[in-house]
């Protein structure tokens, strides 16, 4: 073999390599993010960036309460009270993309795919209720100091707000719940969509740390 075309291959492997060892990490375990919306303000900013533990949902670790978490955003964002299915009051995916090609850009390197960020409220197999602005689980109302002392929590109309949490889902909303289209709109999220847990704020370096924690 020509040593020019030998040293170009062994160049591309060595950059095949790399890049799939990059995908795997940034898949498989942890991966820096940008918080680009406002519905878990004041606990994140636009603009502040973070790094996601992907390993928890890679190993199939349980989600506990309190987790902030990304996920696939649900094809419908929405759902009215007239059409929401309270006997499976989960969220709707239905736009799978097509072909292993487009999978691998949906999937692998999230082109073209919105996610979320949330906090989970309720887990699988727990009695969630909205009223008199606040949250109950089970019957108990659940504090949540992490909110801001203005913030209550109302139905915002949403279909979605006395359940009970499927297997297999757990129940989020934004800090932020003015803003926050979250499981009140669209129902539970699967958790095979849930994309990681944020471990770290890394940036302005001032916020550095964990966002929980003042």
């Amino acid at each position: 073999m020509n040593p020019n075309v030998k040293t170009i291959l062994e160049w591309v492997y060595c950059i095949l390599i790399a890049i799939i060892l990059a995908l795997l990490v940034r898949n498989f375990v942890g991966t820096p993010t940008i918080v680009k919306q406002e519905s878990m303000y004041p606990t994140l900013k636009p603009n502040q960036r973070l790094i996601l533990n992907r390993l928890p949902i890679t190993f199939k670790s349980d989600l506990k309460r309190g987790d902030i978490i990304t996920f696939e955003a649900p094809s419908v964002t929405r759902v009215s009270i007239e059409d929401a299915d309270m006997s499976n009051p989960v969220a709707i995916y239905n736009q799978e993309p097509k072909g292993l090609f487009k999978k691998f850009l949906y999937y692998g390197l999230e082109w073209g795919k919105t996610t979320y960020i949330k906090r989970v409220i309720a887990l699988p197999g727990e009695h969630l209720e909205i009223k008199d602005n606040k949250v109950y689980i089970n019957g108990e109302e659940y504090k949540e100091p992490y909110l801001d002392s203005s913030v209550v929590t109302t139905s915002l109309d949403g279909a979605f707000t006395d359940l009970i949490v499927p297997e297999g889902y757990v129940y989020a909303m934004g800090d932020n719940r003015p803003k926050s289209t979250d499981c009140r709109a669209f129902g539970c999220v699967p958790i095979e969509k849930v994309e990681g847990k944020v471990a770290l704020r890394f940036w302005p370096l001032n916020t550095w740390g964990n966002p929980d924690k003042k």
